[in-house]
């Protein structure tokens, strides 16, 4: 086992600018523990001010190319980012089947950008489980706008949601994206639909099926009505078009103040997140519920009991007060 951190002199290098800082306490957040949390309690008080931006869709919508040709706009207007992409886990080793990141990983060659990509480790909601801690650390490290990639699982990647201030969900013709995102719950969710390779032949009319669902929303009034915009991330067309609606977005919710709402949405789950992982792992660990699983599992087997029977005798023997 190697060495513990020094979390004291990370931090101290953390406040001072030092990427390799960051990025070692990234790794301790994705190893939590009582580590990470030390980390977290000690940087909360400096998060809350950067924009956050979450790009969802499923596999192959072109999500990372269009986030590289945003991110470089974005460094030319002087905004100070990070880049977080959630990769897919290998369910054989554990580890990450990083992508081509190689051009989005040029983009950290600029201090101004720093670029993490996160292993999900099986989670279903498009993200890693530590999304959130890493978001509040790029905060803290004083990054204004954060942009984060789903790992792109189709239908269960509606965390996002509950992560982002804007949520930018990719789709592309060919493949019936826009159907398979009615379908997904995506349409709820998304402040802005990009249907990507807007060049191939199919692309307007999917993007005009978009926008037929989007009117059927209940929207209220003064609310925001989600836009559609159609690019090309090969091409490098769309791109403004695309940038103008997150800027709308951005100052819709600046001036309905929305922002300080959205904040507690996010800290919310949040908290609510982490008391389900506590008492499912507090559960996990206690005897005297693994003993009463044991013994009435095999009455379960026969038919004797009910599985709601056994989960309500556990009720009546754990207590959370």
């Amino acid at each position: 086992m190697g060495n513990k951190p020094d979390i004291d002199a990370l931090l101290e290098r953390f406040a001072e600018g030092n990427v390799t800082a960051a990025a070692r306490l990234i790794s301790v957040i994705e190893n939590g523990g009582e580590e990470a949390e030390r980390v977290l309690d000690r940087i909360f008080a400096q998060t809350s001010n950067a924009y956050r931006v979450g790009f969802t869709g499923p596999p192959g919508a072109g999500k990372s190319s269009l986030l590289y040709r945003l991110t470089r706009i974005f460094r030319e207007e002087g905004r100070r980012i990070a880049v977080i992409a959630v990769d897919p886990t290998s369910p054989f080793s554990g580890g990450a089947l990083l992508g081509d990141r190689i051009r989005m990983q040029s983009l950290s060659e600029d201090t101004e950008i720093f670029v993490r990509s996160l292993a999900s480790r099986g989670s279903l909601g498009g993200i890693s489980n530590c999304t959130d801690e890493v978001c509040d650390l790029m905060d803290a490290f004083g990054k204004d706008l954060i942009l984060v990639e789903t790992v792109g699982v189709g239908q269960s990647e509606l965390e996002i949601a509950e992560k982002a201030h804007t949520v930018v969900v990719v789709l592309v013709p060919e493949s019936g994206d826009g159907i398979q995102a009615m379908k997904a719950g995506l349409m709820e969710i998304g402040d802005i639909f990009v249907m990507n390779k807007c060049d191939h032949s199919d692309a307007e009319l999917a993007a005009l099926e978009i926008e037929d669902t989007l009117k059927l929303k209940n929207i209220p009034a003064g609310g925001w009505k989600p836009r559609v915009v159609l690019t090309s991330a090969r091409e490098e067309t769309g791109i403004d078009d695309l940038l103008r609606a997150i800027g709308e977005h951005h100052t819709y919710l600046q001036d309905k103040g929305l922002f300080r709402k959205k904040r507690k949405q996010i800290l919310f789950s949040r908290v609510r997140r982490a008391v389900m992982d506590k008492l499912e792992q507090k559960l996990r660990n206690s005897e005297t519920v693994r003993d009463l699983i044991d013994r009435r599992m095999k009455e379960v087997y026969d038919g004797k009991l009910s599985p709601y029977q056994v989960v309500r005798e556990l009720e009546r023997i754990v207590k959370i007060d």
